[in-house]
């Protein structure tokens, strides 16, 4: 008599399906997107190690390789705005004097904490992200905002509103992470 499958296994199985079916082409087409063989292997893999983080998805999964591609699409454009904000943030601290470079460990620590922010206001609408940061980082009156942006008073005081919302559920959901 032969064992019943744990779902462990057979998750294992699932995970090892995919794998082996999917790897070579995903693989292929990262690498005549991106004409990088590394960064197409470094994005594949990256893409791999999500789905392990999101194994309940395996069971339903009707065309794998449509959600493969969406996986390593979103990594690649996180993988693009991270660079954009590690290269705004690098030429803002080369041009400062240097008793004020900040140390490594210090550049590191601001690196992540703009990456962060990004990813946080990333998921705002433009205009709603525009007013938060000209109120919150240039210290615009909702006046100023409203009349730099093109809208009435009242939209800007909806999207601070829903800017402020979304921070919030982020908060809140990052520290149930914790």
């Amino acid at each position: 008599m032969q064992p019943a499958s744990s779902p462990t296994s057979s998750l294992q199985r699932d995970l090892h399906s995919l794998y082996a079916d999917h790897h070579q082409w995903l693989l292929g087409w990262l690498h005549r997107r991106l004409r990088h063989a590394d960064n197409a292997a470094d994005l594949t893999q990256d893409t791999f190690l999500y789905v392990l983080g999101r194994p309940e998805r395996l069971g339903e999964l009707r065309q794998p390789r449509a959600w493969l591609s969406t996986i390593a699409k979103g990594l690649l454009i996180d993988r693009l705005r991270r660079r954009k904000v590690e290269q705004a943030y690098l030429a803002a601290i080369a041009n400062l004097p240097e008793p004020e470079v900040p140390s490594p460990e210090t550049r590191l620590i601001l690196l992540e904490t703009l990456l962060q922010l990004d990813a946080l206001l990333a998921g705002l609408q433009p205009r709603v992200r525009s007013a938060f940061l000209l109120s919150r980082l240039e210290g615009m009156p909702y006046a100023s905002i409203a009349e730099h942006l093109g809208v009435s008073l009242s939209s800007v005081e909806k999207y601070m509103a829903t800017a402020i919302r979304h921070c919030y559920q982020a908060q809140q959901h990052y520290r149930g992470m914790q």
